[in-house]
């Protein structure tokens, strides 16, 4: 008897030094089998979308892409075509690769970005949920969580910008974090940096800046007092809103008015000022419902199950009194998605439409993706923590999980094929693209309207003359017949700028309509007209 349990705590022994060392090796390799293991998820998911046709599903995919190829090659290249709609880092990222035919037209050039940053995102979490004191199987869980979310492997496979964002966003929280751990100031530079990069994404960085500014602020004058936290805050919003202040500036050098991305014709507040006029912005000045939408875009991005055990591991973090009070409050930034999405419906800066309860299709149901890092963090320290519970929350995570994959329950892949996001342009680009690419000419066409068209039809950039291509433009709408040999337009609505520019001059009756499809009519100049036809570039950049 005594010799069998001898036998006995030999092999336990033996066990639990095994097991002691797998963890180590794990403790110290965790960092690069994470990124090993995201860099593969990423590539599969990407080939997976390819396949399918779906990478560039989204219309905003192609306009992205296509922003990024203007600056390299058109009638008129260069950093001006960036514009003034969408804030600049993606389509700068973009000129890398944006040159090579192939990488535009797939949309690997805007997919990379989402790609690196699905395994930046990915690797925060495993780091930030380190920081907060959580173990190996925390860790590894919170960021299988965010890997496993169906919409994240979507979004991260195409040329949209929510993943840079994701990001930017959860690098300024995790500096922030670290800041108040260390109390040392090269990680309020950090944070300041990242959110920076944020700012120039998109306008949730915007009002994270101004949220972490708020934050230093009170967080230094609890410790230090008002005089350190003035100049902390100080140099942290000069450095934060370092890109903020850039835009400004580029809006007045390139428009001639420093506020034209926020009231010119092509900016969110016109579009805003449209949606109000059909009906469509049904969550202003109404709180409970700017709620009731976000927590709606939340569940179909997370999964109604992972977002509600979300929101009280939050809760149980915050109200845990193991954890710091500094902590604890560096913590709030992971909510800064909620917050800036719930007000921006609530004052009518964004629409976001849910069949069930607002429109008839989806509408930008992907903001709702934003709370999917914070989710994962804080479900990976619960996991942690929670020992006796451990084995249900772990079952059940994975029980759901493995269903959405079964059901193939992408909300953002129905938002792309089917919602508002998705407009059929694929007959007017394969009329472009059998009736145009071998014959002479320039196409006429708006690219805030029909930017999608353009990139559909494989068509050269340098083939269109649009708003953005400045003297040819001009020229065009002067001397129609002489510039135009086609013409892209919605003759349906104003809100196509080239329509409404054309609609009224007299040279536009030398064009005959050839086709109608459901979001373009295509007109020809008759044959009877060609003679004076520009067909070549002629005036230069």
């Amino acid at each position: 008897m005594k010799k069998d349990l001898f036998k006995s705590g030999i092999n336990f022994t033996i066990e639990y030094s095994v097991f002691r060392e797998a963890e180590k090796w794990l403790e110290k390799h965790g960092v690069f089998l994470v990124i090993v293991f995201l860099a593969i998820i990423s590539i599969c998911s990407f080939l997976f979308y390819y396949e399918n046709g779906l990478g560039l599903a989204y219309n905003d995919a192609r306009s992205h892409l296509n922003i990024g190829r203007r600056v390299v090659e058109g009638l008129s290249t260069g950093f001006a075509q960036l514009g003034s709609v969408w804030l600049p880092l993606p389509h700068l990222l973009m000129i890398v690769t944006v040159w090579n035919d192939f990488l535009w037209h797939s949309g690997l050039a805007g997919s990379f970005q989402s790609m690196i940053a699905f395994i930046g995102t990915g690797l925060l979490i495993y780091l930030f949920i380190k920081e907060l004191g959580g173990g190996l199987l925390g860790r590894f869980f919170g960021v299988a969580i965010f890997v496993f979310n169906i919409n994240i492997l979507y979004l991260q496979s195409t040329a949209m910008t929510e993943l840079l964002l994701l990001m930017t966003m959860t690098a300024g929280a995790y500096y922030i974090l670290l800041w108040q751990k260390r109390n040392n100031l090269i990680y309020l530079i950090y944070s300041a940096f990242w959110i920076m990069l944020s700012t120039l994404i998109r306008y949730d960085g915007w009002f994270l800046f101004f949220f972490a500014s708020v934050l230093v602020f009170l967080a230094t004058w609890r410790s230090y007092g008002y005089k350190t936290a003035e100049g902390k805050t100080i140099l942290f919003c000069v450095l934060g809103g370092f890109g903020i202040a850039l835009w400004f500036v580029w809006n007045q050098l390139i428009f001639g008015d420093a506020l034209y991305f926020i009231y010119g014709p092509y900016s969110a507040y016109a579009q805003q000022l449209q949606a109000e006029e059909a009906g469509a912005a049904s969550t202003k000045l109404n709180f409970l419902f700017s709620l009731k939408t976000y927590i709606y875009a939340l569940a179909y991005n997370s999964g109604a199950f992972i977002m509600i055990l979300g929101f009280l591991s939050m809760l149980f973090f915050w109200f845990s009194k193991a954890v710091p009070f500094v902590i604890r409050i560096a913590t709030t930034v992971l909510i800064v998605p909620l917050l800036f999405n719930i007000s921006a419906l609530y004052f009518g800066h964004s629409i976001l439409s849910i069949p069930e309860i607002s429109g008839d299709t989806w509408f930008n149901i992907r903001y709702g993706i934003m709370m999917m890092p914070s989710f994962a963090i804080f479900l990976g320290y619960l996991i942690h923590k929670a020992v006796r519970l451990r084995f249900v929350l772990v079952s059940l995570i994975v029980f759901v999980t493995f269903f959405s994959f079964v059901n193939g329950d992408a909300v953002n892949v129905d938002d792309a094929r089917f919602g508002s996001s998705r407009k059929n342009v694929w007959e007017a680009s394969e009329w472009l693209q059998d009736n145009v690419s071998n014959e002479k000419g320039f196409v006429l066409i708006s690219a805030a309207s029909s930017d999608a068209i353009i990139f559909s039809s494989g068509l050269p950039m340098k083939r269109f003359i649009h708003e953005g291509t400045g003297v040819y433009y001009k020229n065009t709408l002067n001397d129609l017949d002489r510039w135009a040999r086609w013409i892209v337009v919605r003759s349906y609505s104003d809100n196509d700028s080239t329509w409404r520019e054309i609609k009224d001059n007299p040279e536009f009756a030398h064009f005959e309509l050839i086709e109608s499809y459901p979001f373009a009519d295509i007109y020809q100049l008759k044959d009877e007209y060609p003679g004076n036809l520009i067909t070549e570039p002629i005036l230069g950049e």
